[in-house]
């Protein structure tokens, strides 16, 4: 088996280098990852005509091949559909990310946008996402935030679901959201099969604007967080927090009934015509 490792926090992320010497019992396996922070980029593959993207050779101990990519995580998995890093992959794993990927997060987590871009070229794709402990507090910073981040027990849920993975292989690719409570193993509550919440845990209650100092019109955005939420236990920031590894399998976009469809068909009906299918 070939595994192509990824992240969307770049080539120098501990979680990243983790995750990737706990996939070597299971194949081979090529580092391809962002050479910078790419958090929040979603499956966005990003304006190739401008950013002309550059591959760099890199060094990860225990890993035999790695690359760093001028470019979001998707951006990577798609170089890999295309042959850039040599025979074809059967899985992709991006993670280890430090910060779940629950709820709304996961519309715009670039390590789940790595593996729906890797579904998305016909390989399957496992995320993998580890809360952090305690982030918030006041006058704390993202880098002490993480030094706590318990990157073995992430890793080894990662292997158990990619040994899984390999010993009853799908029909059909499939992307596979794993999130892990930053616990020593023997802390860890189970795990629960879990739904996409429609909140995450701490989001984003306000943005104001602040002036630039000597530049007339222009403006600092300052975002402040909410006040902390608590999601239901069968969602899957809900199994998070209750100590759970949360196992998710995301569905692809599809269209759905909706309300207010016939006053939208009448309308496109009254401009351009009649409707050509009987698809309602």
């Amino acid at each position: 088996m070939r595994i192509l490792v990824t992240n969307d926090d770049g080539i120098d992320s501990v979680g990243l280098h983790v995750l990737a010497r706990a996939m070597r019992p299971f194949g081979e396996v090529v580092i391809a990852a962002p050479d910078q922070e790419y958090s929040g980029a979603g499956a966005a593959i990003g304006a190739l005509h401008l950013i002309q993207p550059e591959v760099h050779k890199r060094e990860v101990e225990g890993i035999d091949t790695a690359w760093a990519i001028s470019g979001p995580p998707a951006l990577c998995v798609f170089f890999a559909r295309l042959g850039l890093y040599g025979d074809p992959f059967d899985l992709v794993v991006s993670g280890i990310n430090p910060g779940a990927n629950v709820g709304r997060s996961v519309y715009h987590s670039g390590t789940v946008g790595a593996a729906i871009t890797a579904r998305n070229g016909g390989i399957s794709g496992i995320a993998v996402s580890q809360a952090v402990t305690g982030f918030g507090i006041e006058g704390q910073g993202w880098d002490d935030a993480v030094k706590g981040q318990k990157w073995h027990s992430a890793a080894d849920v990662a292997a158990k679901v990619v040994e899984g993975y390999i010993a009853n292989l799908p029909i059909e690719p499939v992307a596979l959201n794993v999130n892990v409570p930053n616990l020593e193993l023997e802390d860890i509550k189970g795990w629960r099969r879990t739904e996409v919440g429609h909140i995450v845990t701490r989001a984003m209650a306000q943005a104001t604007l602040e002036p630039k100092e000597g530049h007339h019109g222009s403006y600092y955005v300052r975002m402040a967080y909410g006040d902390p939420m608590t999601m239901p236990d069968h969602t899957d920031g809900g199994a998070v927090e209750n100590g759970e590894v949360s196992i998710t399998y995301l569905s692809r976009f599809e269209d759905v009934p909706h309300h207010g469809t016939d006053e939208i068909h009448g309308a496109l009906s009254d401009l351009v015509g009649p409707q050509n299918n009987l698809y309602s």
